[in-house]
Order: structure tokens, then C-alpha cells, then sequence
């Protein structure tokens, strides 16, 4: 049950002011990080409720937050939006430092196949998880080779890889150099015994500085 109580004028305030500050909301009043990767797909930013309006205007049906469900201000006005729009609202969890497993790999397949296009996805800064979906969608449901679709992990989005971040990337690297090669698609690979996240992870080494970048002064989630 919501502790953000939208029915009341200050509650409502109460959640703006949350989201405004404790979600850094501010820095997406005029900067959506928003790109359209496909013909029915857009990544971007946590998203406002006027900007949720926006791009129901413009078709989207389906928004696929990246952050999970869970108890805070910005999920609040995000599903009364949502609900207010006849938006279908999705949570799928991911997370920006770590190997996504081989049950979160299968279900990013199977969310592509079965969402309402056209579709938004976002996480909190639009460059991280909503990053390496990108990278699934533009593989499981346009069909891109994964040395392609993984440019959607860069710089153009302020995705950083020097830093722990960096090791959605470094999940990508590891296939291209073992499996690739062999001929093995990218979920078979995910789904042999080669693929270990755990291993995965401990082989990646993110520089101090990417750390720092990401971790202190951008501070992602």
C-alpha cells in the first residue's frame, strides 16, 4: 500500500516535493534523455506526468519502468499518470551493477514479445538499465546482432563504462570474445553453463575515477 496519499492537495505537493528533491526530478524538467531506438520503441529518463502526457499524445500505450515497483514518490505520480492517461504501466527490475541472470535475460526476451507497442521504457537516469534493454530489444525483437546493438550503452545517453556500470557492457565483450566466435547466438549462451553472473562480475575491474563519476558525482542508481 502507497504512503504517498495523491488525493489530497498536500500530499500531492508532499510527493512533488519528494520526487523534486529526493529523486532529483529537477534535473528532468527540460532534459528527458529520451531516444527513439526503434519504429515503436523510446528509452528515456524517469519521466513526469506532464511528460508522460506528452507522449501518449504521440502514441506510446505502454511504459516499462525499469526501477521496479516500489514505494516512492516518483512511482506514486508515475502510476496515477499512467492510470489517468489509459497508460499500461509495466515494472520490470534490473540492476545498473551487476550481471542481469539468465531469468532476467529470458524475461526481457519475453517482455519484448508481449508489451503493446509503441512502448517507453525508463530507469532513473535513462543511461544504465534502460541501456542495456535497449541492447535486449533491439536484439530479441528487431533482430540486431548484439555487436550493434550494444552501441546503445554509450556515451550518447551519458552511459559511463569506466565506471561499475561498466559491467553491462563487459557482458557483452565476454560473448562477442567466447561465443560469438563459435557461432553460438546470445541466448544460447545465456543459457549454457558458460554463462556465470557471478563469475562475470568478479572478472570486471571498473577504474577509480568511472567510480567516482558515476557513483559520486552523478550519483546513479
Amino acid at each position: 500500500m502507497s504512503t504517498h496519499d495523491l488525493s489530497t492537495g498536500w500530499g500531492r505537493f508532499k510527493a512533488y516535493w519528494g520526487s523534486i528533491w529526493g529523486d532529483h526530478a529537477f534535473l528532468r524538467i527540460g532534459f528527458s534523455n529520451a531516444h527513439w531506438i526503434g519504429p515503436d520503441m523510446v528509452r528515456a529518463a524517469q519521466p513526469w506526468p506532464y511528460q508522460l502526457k506528452y507522449w501518449k499524445k504521440l502514441g506510446i500505450r505502454t511504459i516499462v519502468n525499469l526501477r521496479g515497483g516500489f514505494d516512492a514518490s516518483f512511482y506514486a505520480l508515475e502510476k496515477e499518470a499512467c492510470e489517468r492517461l489509459g497508460l499500461t504501466m509495466v515494472n520490470f527490475d534490473i540492476t545498473s551493477r551487476a550481471v542481469p541472470t539468465r531469468e532476467q535475460v529470458l524475461a526481457a526476451r519475453d517482455l519484448f514479445e508481449t508489451i503493446e507497442y509503441p512502448a517507453l521504457m525508463h530507469c532513473k537516469s535513462g543511461a544504465d538499465r534502460a541501456g542495456i534493454m535497449s541492447v535486449f530489444y533491439r536484439h530479441f525483437h528487431l533482430g540486431v546482432p548484439i555487436r550493434e546493438a550494444k552501441t546503445e550503452l554509450g556515451l550518447r545517453t551519458l552511459h559511463v563504462k569506466q565506471g561499475k556500470t561498466g559491467v553491462l557492457d563487459y557482458v557483452f565483450e565476454r560473448y562477442l570474445e567466447e561465443a560469438e566466435p563459435k557461432g553460438i547466438s546470445f541466448i544460447d549462451w545465456v543459457q549454457s553453463d558458460a554463462y556465470d553472473p557471478v563469475k562475470i562480475k568478479a572478472d570486471f575491474q571498473a577504474s577509480w575515477w568511472g567510480t567516482m563519476l558515476t557513483d559520486k558525482l552523478l550519483r546513479r542508481e
